[in-house]
């Protein structure tokens, strides 16, 4: 049995080479570049306003903290839109009429949480601006970004944004994956996993990333993965766990991630092949691993599909989220505080994910909703076998001034068939995360040794 399906994986993943070996090199021309400067904006977005002018022209006028907000390193982020008032809030009494802008997963919600869920909608704003060095590199490296022959993989490609101008599901695929994110990053995230009676199962991670690719002196050839590290404090059980690992971008194949995890019960160190794609994760196991900023890691097994662009409400411009409030006055019964959340209509990619046959995952469709802007994904709907929607995701965003990044604060994973849901990635309570500024972090911190030295 064991032989079949490995034949049959293996017979897929050469089918799917063969299939995607003319679209390798599917990378932008030196003339579609040119429209980063005519009608589509340096990250590949349309500038343009929309028709009926919800969404504004893109501006890009700020380039860090706005003029006037005062804030220096290590404080929250102030609100530069804290006097704006809702345009419209959405029920479940009057989403029909904004049916049109809504996804699956809100609809859903707004039919399960009909008495609570709402979503306060405020004007959109396109104001904020990546470093002119991203720009350049989009326009340096995209031309020349090689894809391997089994789609797994790039070769050549800029720290961002390796399609800015994407034609199939699995170039916009890479987007995602090379959407803009921080040179280093390391922060305390509290999770809540919010059952439907009201207790709270709750967790806490010690979270580390160091990215080569998006620091200043990147090298094309030589910064060609990625490191994270992760160190568990909560559930109590579970204290202790640490896992380091290393992400490769330019590799074919299934190696595309090495992980090695401590276990305080046995004081070992051992590699973990099958880390990541659907291993539960987080407080109550409510999201798998590559749910991480609704998609993270390898995208081997699905077969990926660009459904077009929508006009949609999306989580934007958080900062009241992720502001010094308590836990106990954002969390809700089935979701988070209303009043505490921000959307803004806003241009999105929907992008489509099948699973392919001869694999397996809990999620047998995922649908995404990418920002135009970022590339970042804001929202995501999680199919089972049966094509019954199950998940829905949310990830609320800032631009974080000092990175000067579109940044994923809390991001809420909804159970819609149990009624739970895991707010993951909150800091309110905490300590500000650390962004771009851990000169301290070096390959060796996040070594299998050093998860070794950490645990003793």
């Amino acid at each position: 049995m064991r032989q079949h399906r490995n034949l049959l994986i293996r017979s897929t993943l050469l089918a799917s080479s063969v299939l995607l070996a003319a679209a390798s090199y599917a990378a932008v021309t030196p003339d579609e570049l040119k429209q980063l400067d005519a009608n589509l904006t340096p990250m590949g977005a349309e500038r343009a306003a929309s028709k009926d002018g919800q969404i504004p022209a893109w501006g890009g006028k700020w380039l860090g903290a706005p003029p006037g907000v005062q804030w220096k390193r290590g404080e929250r982020y102030p609100d530069p839109y804290a006097s704006e008032k809702p345009v419209v809030v959405i029920t479940a009494q009057n989403m029909a009429k904004y049916a049109d802008h809504l996804t699956d997963g809100e609809k859903a919600l707004f039919k399960k949480y009909p008495d609570t869920f709402r979503m306060p909608v405020y004007p959109t704003h396109r104001d904020f601006r990546y470093d002119d060095t991203i720009y350049k590199n989009i326009r340096t490296y995209a031309p020349g970004t090689r894809m391997t022959a089994d789609g797994n993989g790039l070769k050549d490609a800029p720290p961002i944004v390796p399609f800015p101008i994407p034609k199939s599901g699995l170039e916009l695929m890479w987007n995602l994956r090379y959407s803009p994110s921080m040179n280093t990053e390391s922060a305390t995230y509290d999770q809540a996993a919010v059952y439907g009676d009201g207790n709270i199962a709750w967790g806490r991670v010690r979270y580390s990333i160091l990215s080569p690719r998006n620091g200043a002196n990147f090298d094309l050839k030589s910064d060609t993965r990625g490191f994270f590290r992760t160190a568990t404090d909560l559930p109590l059980r579970d204290r202790g766990m640490l896992s380091v690992g290393h992400e490769f971008y330019d590799k074919e194949g299934s190696d595309t991630r090495r992980a090695w995890q401590y276990n305080p019960g046995t004081r070992r160190v051992r590699q973990a092949p099958e880390f990541g794609f659907d291993q539960p994760s987080g407080a109550g196991g409510i999201r798998t691993l590559d749910d991480d900023r609704l998609f993270n890691g390898s995208g081997e097994r699905y077969n990926w599909k660009i459904v077009g662009k929508r006009e949609i409400y999306v989580p934007y411009n958080n900062y009241k989220l992720m502001s010094p409030a308590k836990y106990q006055d954002i969390l809700g019964k089935g979701h988070l505080n209303p009043d505490y959340m921000r959307y803004e209509m806003h241009r999105v990619w929907v992008l489509e994910a099948t699973l392919k046959e001869g694999f397996r995952h809990q999620y047998a469709k995922r649908v995404l909703y990418l920002d135009e802007d970022s590339w970042t994904a804001l929202a995501a709907d999680n199919y089972d076998a049966r094509g019954q929607l199950w998940r829905t995701n949310l990830a609320a965003t800032v631009y974080a001034y000092d990175a000067r990044n579109l940044y994923p604060t809390t991001t809420t994973y909804h159970d819609l068939i149990s009624g739970a849901y895991l707010a993951d990635r909150l800091t309110n309570e905490g300590p500000m995360p650390v962004l771009n500024n851990s000169p301290e972090f070096n390959e060796t911190y996040f070594s299998p040794d050093a998860a070794r030295g950490a645990g003793h």
